[in-house]
């Protein structure tokens, strides 16, 4: 029964994994598609890519947030040393300054100065 269980953590793991490179692969294309129509329509270069990082950044970040899903549920599966659990810390830190740095790029404000910025000023920056 153990090893069931196992083997459905590692499988569960592995399909995070793979949805986390998709969704980085696939958003890449859904973005450039649409900066392509952009580019097209009566968007100017600038505004077509700004946009095009922004929705880019954003296919990123979902993908980080699975794979970094998909390594602490494949963790549960190793028995846990200090230096395993040392190198999980270091994927988590890595990937969530990552996604930090993604999530300010894309808004134009740190989540610190969001509430002294304003949600519409980070709306109309991200438009």
């Amino acid at each position: 029964m153990a090893e069931r269980i196992e083997g459905l953590v590692a499988a569960v793991a592995m399909w995070m994994e793979v949805a986390g490179v998709l969704v980085i692969l696939v958003g890449g294309l859904i973005a450039t598609v649409f900066f392509g129509t952009d580019l097209r329509g009566d968007a100017t270069r600038k505004q077509a890519y700004h946009g095009y990082r922004s929705n880019l950044g954003r296919a990123i970040l979902l993908g980080l947030e699975l794979l970094v899903a998909g390594d602490i549920i494949g963790t549960i599966l190793v028995e846990p040393t200090v230096e395993r659990v040392a190198v999980l810390g270091m994927i988590v830190l890595i990937r969530t300054f990552l996604s930090f740095s993604l999530e300010t790029e894309i808004s134009g404000v740190p989540p610190w100065r969001r509430a002294l910025v304003g949600d519409s000023a980070v709306r109309e920056r991200q438009a």
